[in-house]
This record gives C-alpha cells, structure tokens and sequence, in this order.
C-alpha cells in the first residue's frame, strides 16, 4: 500500500476540517464580533503568542479520535486539548529561542524519528532508509488531486512538527545536564559517610490520636502563602452534587416481563394477536418492528452471544427460542436463526484503479476505462486461470502483485472492504470475478477455502426496563423536596441532609470549567451544570435542579465556592494538605513540650511521650532514618557535635531528637568517573518534566474562554 496510506489506516492521525467546538459560542461568530471586534477566534495567549479557536479544534478532534480508537469517552478532553496547545507554545518557543527554525528542509531531515514514522518498517526501505521522496511524492499528488487530503495532511504536519521542536529541545537542554568534579566527589563523600545515632521519635500519627488538633481555614491559607508556585491555581468551582437515579421500580420490571412475554408467546397487536415471536415466518423484521435493539444479520462466535445462552447454543436447533431472560437492565429473548462453519479464503486479485482513487496515484484512466480494462482481463482469467499472472505488471496494488497476487488466508473478520468480503463469502473455490470497491475494479480468484469454526446467526428480541412516568414523578417528587429543604441553607446543611436520606453525594471541589466531567457524576448534563456553576450571576450558595434527558434522573447541584485565578482556595485543596498542615502544627506542639520541659537527655523525652529510645545509622546520599526518608534527620546527624543532644527536627513522620555517637567512613566501589555518570544519568532522567512544569508555572498563559462564553451569554440572553 501507499505510505500514505498507512496514514490514513489510522484517522486519529489526521485533523480534517472538522467543525467541533469547545462552546455554543463557538458556531456563532457574528455575537462573537459585537463583543470582539476583529478578533473573535483567539481563545488565549502563551507568552503573547496566540491559541486560534481553529488550532484548539484541530488538537480535540485529534484527542477525540484517540479516545474513539480507544474504546474511551469522547467528552471531557476540552481542557487536555487546551493543556497540550499550552505545552506546544511554550515548546515552540524554547525551539526558537535555541536559534533553530522549523524550515521545509529541517522538517524533512527529522521526520524519520518522529513517533508516527519510527517504528514504522513500512517507512523503511531494505537498506533501512527512510523513503523520503516517495514520501514527498504521494503528499505532492494529493495537492494537485485531492485538496481536502492534502488539507488534512497540512494539519498533521503541524502536531509533527511540534513533537519534532520538542524531541530537538529536549535533547539539546539534556545535553547540558553535568555533573562537576567538586559535585561527584561531594556527593561521594556524602554516600560513604555514616553518622551512628541514638534517637526518640514522636511520631505525627501516634501523637495525633492522644491529641486532638484542628486544621483551620486560615492555617491552610497561611501554608499556601508559604507556597504559591505549588498553588497557584486557574478558576474552578467548588460543587456539591446529589443525584436522584430514577431507578425502574419493581412494578416497572414486571411491566418489561409481561410486555416481551406477550411478544414471544402472545401475539402482537398489530397482527391482531395472531403473530409472535415464536411463529413469525420473518424474524428480522418481527425484531425490527417490536425489539429495543436492531436485528444483527452477522454470523456471530458463542462468545459474541449474551452469557445466558452461550453455554447452549452449540446444542439448539435451528428455530429453538431461549428466555425470556435478564441481561443487565433488559429483558430478551433469543432465536437460533441458522448456523454455518466460517469459512477462511485464500485468494489473489489484480486491482486495476483509475483517477482520482485512493489506489490511483499516477493513474490516468478514468473509471469507465478502468472497468473496461477489467472486464477484459476477468474474461480471460475466468476462461484461463493459469493467465492470471500474465496480468500482474497491470495491478495498482504492487505489494500483493510482488507475491503473485496473494493476499493470504482471509476470514470475514479480515478487515477488507464490504464487497470484496462479499465475494469471497459467497463463490466456491476456483471462482474468478471483477469486483468494484473505492480503490478501483478488482479481478478476485478464490484459491482455496477451508471450513473454520462455528458462527451463529442469533435474532434477539429485547425489552429495556424502563422507568415508568410515576418512577420518574416519585424521582421528581424527592428532589424538589430536597431542593426546598436546602434553599437558602448552609453547604454543612445540605451534605447533612443528603447523607441522613442516603441519597447519592459527591462535592468536586475545583471543578474547571472546560473539564465536561464532573467527578462522582459522569452524565449528559456535566457540562451544562459546569456552565451553570460558571456563569458570572452565580453567588454562594445558588443551588438548581437538573434532569438528565432520557432516563428521568435528577441532578441537585449547590455553589460552595468560586476560584479565580491567582492562589488555591484553601478550602478547595484541604483534602489534599490537610495532613501536611496538621503535621506541622503537631510538630510546633511537640517542639514546644520538649523546650518546656528542659530535658537534657533522650531518656528524658521518651518518658515525657511514652516512646522508647531507638538507634540507627545514617548518611547523607541515601537519608534512611528506620524505613522513613528522613533528609532533614540525616542533616542534623551531620551538623551536631559528637555526644551533644539536638534540638528537636521537624521530619517528615514525625519530630526527632538525636545524639551523634561516631562518624566513620564506609568507601564504596566504584572509580569516580563511573559515579559521575552515573548521577548525571539520573538527573538527566528526572530533569525533563520537571523542566517543562518549571516553563509553564512560570509562564505568562492568558486565558479567555471563561471571559468569551459569559460575554457571549449576555449577548445572547
């Protein structure tokens, strides 16, 4: 195939012109203008430098391609395509700023070590040379002939030029990465010194449940103050969410039964009674008519069936019927419609393509031509099979041509195109036709056929069960009543009233706006609820009800706080600093004790917290103080004076006290040139992504998207 073609055998590769957008907004851009002017399609900055609405659409649809090959959701990557544009920009300047350029030829110097291209063989000639020019060709013909391809190829190009600028920055700023003489033999001397210490330690979580200590707002405020790069946050919102599922009821799962009952053994109303599942002579159209799910005419593999029947369908008979029984939230009904062994072919063809096919380039014969020119050769093929290879030197397809026109034991799961499948299920070996798919008109002889396993075709006629109007009206009922209790009431009021009524509650406390998820919801209706919580008439409090379309659910949302940019709300990270916090009120409280009691010895400060004495042996390099990493432990072991007591060191687990008994020195082997390398391996390792969020907590990022959709919204309104 065409190495243009292995391209295009992966979409999410390619960024066509697609009309995804981020926000309502977004297809609108005449309100956009009245509030905009003549820029209504910058949706930030990266250091002055622009993010266009058509670039952050490109890298979503990308990101949404991935996820669909994936098996993944779709929704909820606005803010990672936003992220990863940040990231480009700030990579795109770090590549100009080291004097490089992404000129034509550089481009194409690099692109062999691109991801998409590198552990690609196909890319590859024998010699192991990248095929540049046959490359360059295939992207040329596509501009003269296909202009929406070549257009797609245009926006590949870019996010490979970005992974290219990155791939040249980061190997050139690696490579700066040393290690000193002075430096190696300092952090030798660091691993071979030991210090032998006796020490008490009081430790956080033992001392925090004999004393109770309250965590403030205002002393989480002051450790983020102490850390603003750590906590320097975008907008987000603090949401409280309870969710009423509007579950079918008992009534509604008897309601399902007797429906599908009635269908497979009754009769239809339709029919006046007289035709069911059972007896219908047409069962695809029987299931078409009255089953939630579509008829499926493939032949399917046991395991492809629902588990209720796997186990039975080797035996059954064609027309024998199973159920009614239950899979998940249905009820179904199943038919042996037939059965038949899945054939795998062995097959060759000549694909004589024409102008204007993916399989053309070069072509000029127009498609009647091309079909002319197939018929003929068909004739003679079908007339003479021993000819075929006579006609090889005209196929368009050169791989398959290079093997005698063979493409291998194929079975109907093959991916090839529907009508070649089609032909290959339905002729006996020897068989020789002409058949027309989108790569041109293909001469197919079927060499051999072998019978593989068993395929069932199964007709399932299913009933979902649903949630009846009075379901969704009892759901309805208990929101609005919760929704009353809470009005106007404190956050601590309706968490507590949720958790009394057992009632489904998640609070995302830095929800941003372009996330599309809520965490602990995952509905249709996250991003609406992100807009709502968004909107700039939102105050404290707020609260509203929404109902997610189609299943009758109930959503109860309450506002318990709004992040601007600038430093974290503490509120909004306690979960994650809570600990630390009180820790270090732990650590003043014990440090204060110690200095109160003026104890002179470790004895003394053992008694005093109803520990024991313990020993150890430390150094620098590797500050392991009993199974815990300890650096500031390690330091003070070091920094004491032989037999002198320490003051108390606020560690990581807890407060230490600690006499130094020896120092000695433990040489390790290993010259210092294998050490020296050694370290710098290391931090050449860690040094890239600390790096990059280095770049990005200290650039200057612009974002508008929150300032367009509120202005949009009161154009609109």
């Amino acid at each position: 195939m065409a190495i243009l073609g292995q391209i295009r055998s992966k979409p999410w590769l390619l960024m066509g012109v697609i009309a995804l957008a981020l926000l309502a907004f977004l297809v609108n851009p005449d309100s956009i203008d009245k509030v905009f002017g003549k820029n209504p399609d910058v949706l930030g900055k990266v250091n002055g430098e622009k993010i266009t609405r058509e670039e952050f659409n490109d890298q979503l649809f990308v990101l949404q391609q991935q996820a669909e090959q994936q098996g993944r959701p779709k929704n909820g990557l606005e803010e990672q395509a936003w992220q990863l544009l940040v990231q480009s920009k700030l990579i795109k300047q770090q590549f100009e700023k080291l004097g490089f350029e992404m000129t034509d030829d550089y481009f194409w110097n690099q692109i062999q070590y691109d991801q998409m291209f590198a552990q690609n063989q196909q890319f590859f000639d024998e010699k192991g040379n990248f095929k540049t020019q046959e490359l360059k060709k295939e992207i040329e013909t596509l501009q003269n002939t296909n202009p929406q391809g070549y257009s797609q190829w245009l926006k590949t190009r870019k996010t490979i030029e970005y992974r290219l600028m990155a791939r040249q920055v980061f190997t050139n700023i690696s490579a700066g990465i040393t290690t000193g003489k002075k430096e190696a033999e300092e952090l030798m001397k660091e691993r071979d010194q030991l210090a032998d210490i006796d020490f008490v330690k009081v430790d956080y979580a033992a001392y925090l449940q004999k004393t109770k200590i309250n965590v403030s707002t205002e002393d989480l405020a002051n450790y983020i103050k102490q850390h603003p790069v750590m906590f320097k946050a975008e907008p987000s919102r603090n949401i409280g969410i309870v969710y009423f599922p509007s579950k079918p009821s008992a009534a509604d799962d008897a309601a399902a039964l007797k429906e599908i009952t009635k269908l497979y053994s009754g009769g239809t109303d339709a029919s006046g009674g007289a035709e069911n599942f059972q007896n219908t002579k047409n069962d695809s159209m029987f299931v078409t008519a009255n089953s939630d799910m579509p008829f499926n005419p493939q032949y399917v593999t046991p395991t492809q069936l629902p588990a209720t029947i796997q186990g039975q369908i080797a035996t059954a008979a064609v027309g024998q019927t199973f159920g009614p029984y239950k899979e998940q939230n249905f009820y179904v009904v199943s038919k042996l419609v037939n059965k038949k062994t899945s054939d795998s072919t062995l097959s060759r063809h000549i694909l004589i393509a024409f102008k204007g096919s993916p399989a053309g380039e070069g072509v000029t014969r127009s498609k009647e031509q091309a079909k002319k020119l197939a018929d003929s050769i068909g004739a003679v093929v079908k007339a003479t099979p021993a000819k075929f290879t006579e006609f090889l030197k005209l196929s368009n397809d050169p791989n398959s041509a290079a093997q005698g026109g063979s493409l291998g034991w194929t079975t109907p799961e093959t991916p090839f195109v529907p009508e070649f499948l089609t032909y290959l299920a339905n002729n006996p070996k020897g068989a020789t036709g002409v058949v027309e798919t989108q790569f041109g008109y293909h001469i197919i002889n079927i060499e051999d056929k072998k019978s593989g396993s068993m395929g069932y075709k199964v007709a399932n006629l299913v009933k979902e069960i649903k949630a009846s109007d009075a379901t969704e009206t009892e759901t309805d009922r208990k929101a609005k009543k919760f929704i009353q209790q809470i009005q106007g009431k404190s956050f601590n009021d309706f968490v507590n009233v949720a958790k009394k009524d057992n009632y489904q509650f998640s609070n995302p406390k830095a929800a941003k706006r372009f996330e599309g998820q809520l965490q602990g919801l995952g509905t249709e209706k996250d991003g609406e609820i992100l807009a709502w919580a968004f909107d700039k008439k939102r105050s404290k409090g707020d609260t509203e009800l929404f109902t997610v379309d189609g299943t009758g659910d109930r959503i109860v949302v309450y506002l318990n706080g709004k992040q601007e940019a600038g430093l974290a709300d503490p509120e909004s990270v306690r979960d994650q600093i809570e600990v630390i916090v009180k820790n270090k009120l732990a650590a003043k409280q014990i440090s204060d004790k110690i200095a109160g009691a003026k104890a002179s010895n470790l004895d003394q400060i053992a008694k005093l917290f109803a520990t024991s004495k313990q020993s150890a042996q430390v150094n620098m390099l590797n500050p392991s103080v009993a199974g815990a990493m300890e650096p500031k432990v390690a330091g003070a072991a070091f920094g004491v004076a032989k037999g002198k007591l320490s003051n108390p060191v606020e560690g990581g687990t807890g407060v230490y006290v600690l006499i130094k008994k020896s120092e000695t020195v433990n040489k390790q082997p290993g010259d210092l040139k294998q050490f020296t390398e050694s370290i710098t391996q290391r931090n050449a390792g860690m040094f890239g992504q600390a790096w990059m969020k280095s770049l990005q907590d200290n650039a200057d990022i612009e974002d508008y998207r929150i300032e367009i959709w509120n202005k949009v919204g009161n154009q609109q309104q």
